[in-house]
């Protein structure tokens, strides 16, 4: 299914906002496949044999979303960086309680390079050491930490990142460099 008109996505994002519950249930079948294909890429970073599948991350993520009534919804691209939020949640908690399962063992694994896009010596890292990481950066800087989130694990791009948090894309672009740079360095830490 292509991906409706922006304006149509808004204005059922606002009659939502206004307290039309049923507004989440015309949106939501029109994002399904966009909001699939994400949930898809962040299982391909996860470790093989993961019991979640895409259909039940994307779903868990609408439940939480479904309760989210205090937001200010503006565009197409805010809502997608929520239910990228939300699926990093799902993934790290659930990441989490594997690893309080096993007692440490079995960590996801996710190289740095493939997420980041950076250099190809990069060690592996595990999804909830990323988490930890993107913590600290937002208790550093917010916006920095947020542009990570929405591009790397909200898969929009530099003008849809700009466009949800009302910056230039040049600022995305500084930012978003600057950001892949300290998380590395985090990462890398012994």
């Amino acid at each position: 299914m292509a991906t409706p008109p922006p304006k149509d996505v808004t204005q059922m994002l606002v009659d939502w906002q206004n307290g039309d519950r049923e507004a989440m249930g015309r949106l939501m079948p029109l994002l399904y496949d966009e909001l699939h294909r994400l949930a898809q890429g962040y299982l391909r970073r996860e470790r093989p044999g993961h019991t979640l599948q895409a259909t039940a991350l994307v779903n868990e993520a609408y439940l939480r979303m479904v309760d989210q009534t205090r937001m200010r919804w503006q565009n197409r691209a805010q809502f997608v960086g929520l239910a990228a939020q939300m699926m990093r949640r799902i993934l790290v908690d659930h990441a989490r309680s594997h690893l309080y399962a096993k007692r440490g063992g079995g960590q996801p694994r996710l190289s740095l390079d493939e997420a980041m896009g950076l250099a190809a010596k990069t060690p592996d890292l595990d999804l909830v050491a990323l988490d930890d990481a993107l913590n600290r950066l937002a208790e550093v800087d917010p916006e920095q930490s947020r542009i990570v989130e929405l591009r790397f694990f909200g898969g929009l791009t530099i003008e849809e990142t700009a466009e949800a948090l009302g910056i230039s894309p040049a600022t995305v672009k500084r930012e978003w460099s600057t950001a892949k740079v300290w998380l590395l360095r985090e990462l890398t830490k012994e």
